[in-house]
């Protein structure tokens, strides 16, 4: 087995950070999905807690409490599936910047909720990113105060009880997304590169293989979530799942009834993670993708460290239920057989050995 030094210099060879990125990415924007029934999906997410913002014939649009016009968008389409993300950037001159990478479009004016302008790339796993500036924000929603907590050392609630409303938890932003690639080197270098996101957190094989890399934006001194967008070895580039920040941990705890009563289906949770610390909930769409409530999370300025971590089942959660299987199981469709059979042949990051490993790992 490799040294502990051996380790981290394998596993920070890529990902990395950029010295000089093409833009800094500010936040997440948006999620775009397709979906054949525009009515289910927005049962689904109204349930989880998100609030229908806009809706025209062919495309729904969603929002939580915080200013962002939408932070999901479903297109109507035949077939189900996720499309891409979108992310801010910071003026129209880092917008005219994007427009140089290989694929990428003019600078347009965005037609959806908030306006703006857009530069639509794809990334080497063929995801669709929309970076968009000058975005107009919509008036905040009103979302319930945190619950305060009676310590074993500090009770401020006195004469008081604790009673938070048997209702769908409040959205308040979209936090992030997991995406699962093929291309795993290539993929994690494009984003360090042309968006200017740090790896927080990797985990590694025992080989000092990186395996999975939790990524955060660069805002300088301002404090970042520990992962605003999170890259892991697949078979094929896939949907994982998106994470939507809630008030407090009952937040959490009263999704998890609400759409249990509701008759939703539950995939992992509740529990705490351990890279990150969130603690989590998921719950699964009408189409199978997950979808976290989580809180208090992790925040890092530009200053931290990326840390490096053996990948493990274990290493997923410090408390609540321990990770179901199900949780990673791939969908083995005939088209996903055909995929996983192109990239073991083409791609460079995707090899027998190491997709046995994992399954063996994961089942």
């Amino acid at each position: 087995m490799n040294s502990k030094n051996e380790i981290l210099r394998l596993a920070t060879q890529q990902p990395a950070r950029h010295p000089q990125p093409t833009v800094k990415a500010q936040g997440l924007t948006h999620l775009i999905f397709q979906r054949p029934d525009l009515n289910e999906a927005a049962h689904f997410l109204t349930d989880f807690g998100l609030t229908v913002s806009h809706q025209a014939t062919d495309t729904l649009y969603l929002r939580g409490t915080a200013p962002a016009p939408y932070c999901y968008r479903v297109h109507r389409a035949e077939k189900a599936g996720f499309i891409g993300f979108g992310l801010a950037v910071r003026s129209l001159k880092d917008l005219e910047k994007l427009t140089k990478i290989p694929g990428a479009s003019s600078v347009e004016t965005s037609m959806h909720p908030g306006g703006g302008h857009c530069v639509r790339l794809t990334d080497p796993s063929g995801f669709i990113v929309e970076a968009i500036y000058d975005q107009t924000p919509g008036n905040p929603l009103e979302h319930r105060a945190p619950l305060p907590w009676n310590l074993a050392q500090e009770q401020p609630r006195i004469n008081a009880t604790q009673r938070p409303p048997v209702a769908p938890p409040e959205v308040i932003k979209l936090g992030h997304i997991v995406i699962e690639v093929a291309d795993y080197q290539a993929t994690c270098a494009w984003y360090t590169r042309h968006f200017g996101f740090i790896p927080s957190d990797v985990q590694v094989l025992a080989d000092g293989t990186p395996i999975v890399a939790f990524m955060r934006l660069d805002l300088g001194d301002k404090p970042a979530d520990h992962h605003t967008l999170a890259i892991a070895q697949g078979f094929m580039a896939t949907y994982s799942h998106s994470a939507y920040e809630v008030v407090d941990a009952d937040a959490v705890g009263m999704g998890q009834r609400v759409l249990r009563e509701r008759g939703w289906e539950h995939s992992w949770g509740i529990g705490r993670h351990i890279l990150g610390s969130q603690i989590f909930d998921y719950w699964q769409d009408p189409w199978g993708d997950k979808h976290e409530h989580y809180c208090d999370g992790d925040v890092f300025t530009a200053m931290q460290p990326t840390g490096i971590h053996p990948v493990s089942p274990e290493a997923m959660a410090q408390w609540g239920q321990r990770m179901p299987k199900s949780f990673t199981q791939p969908r083995m469709s005939f088209s996903n057989v055909r995929a996983l059979v192109r990239n073991l042949r083409r791609s460079p990051d995707l090899t027998l050995r190491k997709l046995i490993t994992l399954m063996r790992m994961f089942g």
